[in-house]
């Protein structure tokens, strides 16, 4: 007869006091039992194993949270990967505020400190958005051996260098899929499905708000004030709006997309901002007769010279042409535009925030390090897709060496000549205009538009300064760079 062999998951009871998840592995005890049966008994052990449980730990329990939670609270029809994480423990700052989602109580804790620091939690999710306690907690977290997944993109784009340098010691992760862009995956392809490309240039849309409210003064003819209190009244908008409107958010995204991208540390301050207050439904209007929308663009670009390697860094508002492919993606959708070689141009597409997109991604990231943490056990050598260990910090080309195209309108006193002198000007310091067109008159002023050809961003202003002091002119209203 031949022996039949059976395989026992026999789960022994676990001290309280030794670490959880538990995780199941084979004992190599083989039992004969005399009558032919050889019995191979499995039972519940630690690392290496390949069924295991996860805890993470949720600090902040807001919209995004909430979305993190439903997500893993419901696992079925997503991969199973997903069945072996628990939430472990949630901070929050009430425990009495009103949920969406019931959590038992004991899971509840207002002690933040205590989460990062509890030995059976894996991995640490910092939902909590802005610099403090965000920061301090993400450090803790990483001196207590845990892996991190972060939503935060202020605490990393100013925090980066200090943060990733303390978790390469420790051996572990942070990990930041939706601190970028939401819902799109395109943090982790710049890392992996991108690193055999020469990455020459990333530009997009990386803030909801202020493409809706661009998208709303294009369709609609209205100013920016009128379309800012709709976007707070449907949730777009915060009630304090300045970090959006005035481009700090969309500064923070492309100091990381930069990173990544090119290989170097970028340091936040570095990047030029200008945000979208000064947009009048004038400028759209006329940009939309000339070919153009108006789009606020976050923009990392390679300008390697045969005697330098630095970047343009900036935000800023920008006409692009309609036939472009950033032209099309409109209310509160991101959209970014890569350019490496061989690859050519990739464009990522999708909603830049809200609960379900983020806390997708969010997910996505804990998945990542749950994978490799079953894979790998407890060796603290980091895959370096997964890793950042830049060294050196990218050279951030000046403003001024800046070359673009330049659209501004002009106020002007009708008089003869007018045109002529404003060519005259600009051919002086070395701008050649790739269209000049009166569109009509306010009041007893002329209002005319110019577009330039590529030009130095220097020679540009020290021809507006020439400019302003001519006597025909009023004023100059508006200046944007065109893509």
């Amino acid at each position: 007869m031949n022996t039949k062999i059976l395989n026992i998951y026999h789960h022994r009871a676990l001290n309280a006091s030794k670490r959880k998840p538990h995780r199941q592995r084979p004992c190599n005890d083989r039992i004969d039992n005399g009558d032919g049966l050889a019995i191979s008994i499995f039972c519940v052990g630690l690392a290496g194993d390949k069924s295991v449980t996860f805890k993470i730990g949720l600090l902040g329990f807001g919209v995004v949270g909430t979305g993190t939670a439903k997500i893993l609270l419901d696992p079925f029809g997503r991969h199973p990967v997903l069945k072996e994480i628990t939430i472990g423990r949630v901070g929050v700052r009430s425990l009495d505020k009103p949920r969406e989602i019931e959590l038992s109580r004991h899971l509840l804790t207002t002690d933040l400190e205590s989460i990062v620091t509890d030995p059976e939690i894996d991995i640490i999710v910092e939902l909590l958005g802005g610099l403090e306690p965000a920061r301090s907690l993400i450090l803790q977290a990483i001196a207590s051996g845990k892996h991190v997944v972060t939503a935060n993109k202020a605490v990393i784009a100013r925090f980066g260098d200090e943060i990733y340098a303390k978790a390469n010691e420790k051996g572990v992760y942070v990990l930041l899929e939706a601190a970028v862009g939401g819902g799109i995956p395109v943090i982790k392809p710049l890392k992996q499905s991108l690193g055999a490309n020469r990455i020459s240039s990333i530009m997009g849309i990386v803030n909801g708000t202020t493409n809706y409210i661009l998208t709303e003064m294009s369709q609609k003819g209205a100013d920016f004030s009128e379309v800012l209190a709709k976007a707070q009244e449907l949730g777009y908008a915060e009630a304090d709006p300045t970090a959006d409107v005035d481009g700090f958010d969309a500064a923070d995204k492309i100091a990381i997309l930069a990173s990544l991208g090119f290989g170097g540390r970028v340091k936040r301050e570095d990047v030029y901002c200008e945000g979208i207050r000064q947009v009048s439904a004038v400028d759209i209007a006329y940009a939309d007769r000339l070919g153009f929308v108006i789009k606020l663009l976050a923009i990392a670009k390679d300008t390697v010279k045969e005697d330098s390697d630095t970047l343009e860094l900036r935000v800023h508002p920008t006409l692009v042409p309609k036939t472009h492919p950033l032209a099309n993606a409109n209310g509160v959708y991101n959209a970014i535009l890569v350019e490496g070689e061989p690859l050519g141009q990739v464009m990522f597409y999708g909603p830049g925030a809200g609960s379900g997109p983020t806390a997708s991604a969010v997910v996505s990231d804990v998945m990542n390090i749950v994978g490799i943490l079953k894979s790998s056990g407890k060796t603290k050598e980091l895959d370096p897709l997964l890793s950042c260990i830049h060294q050196h910090y990218c050279q951030i080309a000046p403003m001024e060496s800046l070359s673009t195209r330049f659209y501004a309108r002009f106020l002007c006193r009708d008089v003869p000549g007018v045109i002529g002198h404003l060519g005259m000007a600009f051919g002086d310091h070395g701008v050649s205009l790739e269209s000049v067109v009166q569109i009509g008159i306010r009041g007893d002023l002329a209002e005319i538009v110019v577009v330039t050809h590529d030009v130095r961003e220097g020679n540009f202003r020290n021809a507006l300064a020439a400019i302003e002091s001519l006597e025909a002119i009023d004023s100059i209203p508006s200046i944007l760079r065109v893509l």
